[in-house]
């Protein structure tokens, strides 16, 4: 019984010194996806009356519009409907350049627009330009870890309806011009969270009606130079299937002089042994001299 209470002693202390002991298994890196961009130069949601209201035509266009994960890039120049105009071709747009791209991956995801001597044309103004701009830029760039970045630039004269304007950012310039109709311009609005962001360099609030004539009265939105973008999704840590090597654990010093105080020590076996030796051989002496006290 003192051996058994020994060693319970022995294996409490190895219990304290080491403990139970749980192992995490290492992380790897799942997952992520690619961003999202997009650009579009031109986009029109226009509604066109005809002959005083009698023929309605929806006037909706676009102009190099991409999309991406995967890269890509337009740069048509032009852009024109029918149906809308008496029967004859529209050009809703003519510019000198006209691109957009979009770009993304697991870094980054990025639009652009770069639009230069560029004019607007809705039905009933074969003449006057809706709008004229001589360069624009928009850019929007979602990188992962990033914040979002959304910029637009308006460089040199603006002309409304055949008027020189002077735009504000983060205002709206009105332009009526009597006999023909009125304009409302919104420049540079944009738009960041935490992993998106938009921008949109010039957005236009059309209502025209030539001469009062009812020939084309148009109304409706005018986009020019958009871009979004949406940063790639990070990678999520996960655990591994593999445990780890279960660490080394080294001998503690407390613990052990705690034990000296109840009677245990690293040595408890070593002596449990040897009182087990005296007993038994005190038992056999005890058991030898009834003999003879017999005999």
């Amino acid at each position: 019984m003192p051996a058994r209470r020994s060693a319970a002693a022995a294996a409490a202390a190895a219990l304290a010194v080491g403990g139970p002991v749980a192992f995490a298994a290492p992380a790897h890196a799942t997952g992520g996806a690619d961003g999202r961009a997009s650009a579009v130069v031109l986009r029109t949601g226009l509604d066109v009356s005809l002959l005083n209201k009698t023929v309605n035509v929806p006037l909706k266009a676009s102009l190099n519009e991409v999309q991406a994960p995967a890269s890509a890039e337009k740069t048509a120049l032009t852009v024109q409907v029918e149906g809308v105009d008496q029967g004859r071709p529209l050009n809703v747009l003519r510019a000198d350049v006209a691109s957009a791209k979009a770009t993304a991956d697991r870094e980054k995801a990025e639009g652009s627009v770069t639009l230069a001597h560029a004019k607007v044309h809705v039905p009933g103004l074969p003449l006057l330009s809706l709008i004229e701009v001589e360069e624009v830029t928009s850019r929007a760039v979602c990188a992962a870890g990033e914040k979002p970045v959304a910029e637009s630039n308006l460089l040199g004269t603006v002309r409304v309806l055949g008027k020189k304007v002077t735009l504000t950012t983060g205002g709206t310039t009105r332009v009526e011009v009597p006999g023909v109709g009125e304009v409302r311009l919104e420049l540079s609005r944009t738009e960041t969270t935490s992993r998106t962001a938009a921008v949109t360099a010039l957005e236009l609030a059309v209502s025209v009606n030539p001469l009062k004539l009812n020939v084309a009265e148009v109304e409706g939105a005018v986009t020019l130079a958009a871009a979004t973008c949406e940063a790639p999704a990070p990678a999520s840590a996960a655990p591994s299937a593999a445990p780890s090597a279960p660490p080394e654990v080294k001998p503690q010093t407390g613990p052990q002089e705690n034990l000296a105080e109840t009677g245990g020590s690293s040595a408890t076996p070593y002596v449990a042994a040897g009182a087990f030796a005296l007993l038994a051989a005190g038992t056999a002496g005890v058991v030898l001299a009834r003999r003879r006290a017999r005999d």
